[in-house]
């Protein structure tokens, strides 16, 4: 079995920019390649399960997402989202209780060299080692539940809800 199973399901994180249509599009799961940059001393495999904008997720995808995660042998679950609708997706995914299971994205592709993916994920895979069964959303450096959680689109970033709502400890 691995340390960790990551969930792909498209946005942002995995867009590729087409230089003939001058927009992006999602395409492969980069966290594979991610992952091996990063020489990461533990085991991951990874399900592509989606491909999608998360503006295009429905309830039938949040529920294949779900069905995913509850399919995992593995008791550490990264899902990568997109930024716009990961709220929406954490909060069904907390029907599991009894896994790590921890939601991440990025602002910019991963293949930008200004993307906030790397740290992201990185950021994201601490949280998962070190914090017990729950779904949590990592981003910008900020451990937040699904029902603190929100997108400042002014600021380019999550932050809590409210302040004080962040998640402080790491167990």
């Amino acid at each position: 079995m691995n340390d960790l199973r990551v969930i792909t399901t498209g946005g942002t994180i995995d867009k590729i920019y087409f230089d003939r249509l001058s927009d992006f599009r999602v395409g492969e799961p980069q966290i594979g390649e991610l992952l091996r940059e990063a020489n990461v001393t533990f085991s991951w495999a990874v399900t592509a399960l989606l491909r999608k904008d998360s503006l295009d997720l429905d309830d039938a995808d949040r529920r294949a997402i779900l069905e995913a995660v509850r399919g995992c042998e593995e008791s550490c679950i990264l899902v990568t989202h997109g930024t716009d609708t990961m709220v929406e997706t954490a909060r069904v995914l907390q029907a599991v209780t009894d896994r790590s299971i921890v939601l991440t994205g990025a602002m910019q592709p991963a293949t930008q060299r200004d993307s906030d993916a790397v740290f992201n994920i990185g950021f994201a895979i601490g949280v998962l080692r070190t914090c017990g069964p729950g779904v949590r959303i990592a981003m910008n450096g900020q451990v937040l539940t699904p029902e603190t959680a929100r997108k400042n689109r002014a600021e380019n970033r999550f932050e809590p809800d409210r302040p004080g709502s962040a998640i402080e400890e790491s167990s």
